[in-house]
């Protein structure tokens, strides 16, 4: 267990497997982490462990690694599919949870609201104005939503009761169907859904291709009063393009739940006050983190303990791997 997990969780692996937890919750070097997998068959792992061909080459005997989050952009799956290992994710336990928690980010930004917080915990606060704090409309506005996966398509069901339009933007259009379910949504180019939305979340995975999708040509597009919520992964925004967008007011403001080189935010972010903030919580409720730890063990048991009703893991990423090993190799 690389990273710090609920007790239960650990009690649960121990009665099929040794376990060693990090329960000190240290995030290991790339050394530390080798010598630690020299003798394992399989690691739950997080987004803070870079799962490398290197590593996987100096851990012979590693048969799996699970990973406990929907993106897996920390692991060479390419590298694992080729070393016999299979690699799994935690998708499906959080899409509701993360998508309550990209409208707490999306209203908190367009009303202003930490920001009008930290104005009155500083004792600015003396009388109401009618200009104190104006922020932007919710109801009645044009959500773009780049990236319409599960999570995307529960923003747009929420947004239903703000009488919102939808626009979406994804690698392929949806069927009919799922964009009446998610509020009319309707399919656009990047650049259509930049220039006419008034409020955009992101929720793509991150790849070499999504690399700096927002970046500053596209955050020129948007509307200076537009907003844009980021709660994908780092690297999807170019984040010192964003920062010059922010600061010269090109774009009214922005929510961040993950940054490029996270936790090591780039510190212009502190100093402006048109930027809500949070350290990478969007699944955090304690049912849902949870489920995405029980579902990571899921995924380790069928990988190294296989049965008849757990041939393989539930959630492989890479089923490939499969004509590489047998079930005598487990």
């Amino acid at each position: 267990m690389a990273r710090a997990v609920f007790p239960e969780v650990i009690a649960r692996m121990a009665q099929y497997f040794e376990v060693e937890s990090n329960q000190e919750d240290r995030i290991f070097s790339a050394a530390e982490l080798a010598q630690k997998l020299q003798d394992k068959d399989g690691v739950i792992a997080t987004a803070s462990e870079r799962i490398s061909a290197e590593l996987l080459q100096a851990s012979p005997r590693l048969k799996a690694v699970c990973n406990q989050a929907v993106g897996y952009n920390n692991i060479d799956v390419a590298a694992a599919t080729k070393a016999g290992v299979m690699v799994t994710n935690t998708p499906d336990v959080l899409n509701e949870t993360t998508a309550d928690f990209g409208w707490a980010l999306l209203m908190a930004t367009a009303r202003r609201v930490t920001e009008a917080e930290h104005w009155l915990r500083a004792g600015h606060w003396k009388q109401w104005r009618y200009d104190s704090f104006l922020g932007a409309d919710v109801h009645g506005s044009t959500l773009g939503i780049i990236g319409m996966g599960r999570i995307g398509q529960a923003i747009a069901r929420r947004s239903m009761g703000f009488d919102m339009q939808v626009l979406y933007h994804n690698r392929s259009r949806l069927a009919p169907e799922l964009e009446t379910r998610a509020n009319q949504a309707r399919y656009v180019s990047k650049e259509e859904l930049l220039g006419a939305a008034d409020h955009v979340i992101l929720v793509l995975p991150y790849s070499k291709e999504s690399h700096h999708t927002i970046g500053s040509a596209e955050l020129a597009l948007m509307k200076p009063g537009a907003t844009l919520v980021n709660l994908a992964r780092g690297g999807i925004v170019d984040d010192l393009a964003l920062i010059a967008a922010l600061r010269d007011n090109k774009i009214a403001a922005a929510g961040l739940d993950v940054f490029e080189n996270e936790p090591a935010l780039h510190p212009d972010f502190l100093g402006l006050s048109n930027v809500v903030l949070t350290p990478h919580i969007a699944s955090a409720s304690e049912p849902t983190r949870r489920a995405m730890a029980d579902c990571a063990a899921d995924n380790l048991l069928a990988a190294l303990l296989p049965g008849k009703d757990r041939m393989y893991p539930p959630n492989l990423l890479n089923p490939e791997v499969l004509g590489k090993i047998t079930l005598a190799d487990k």
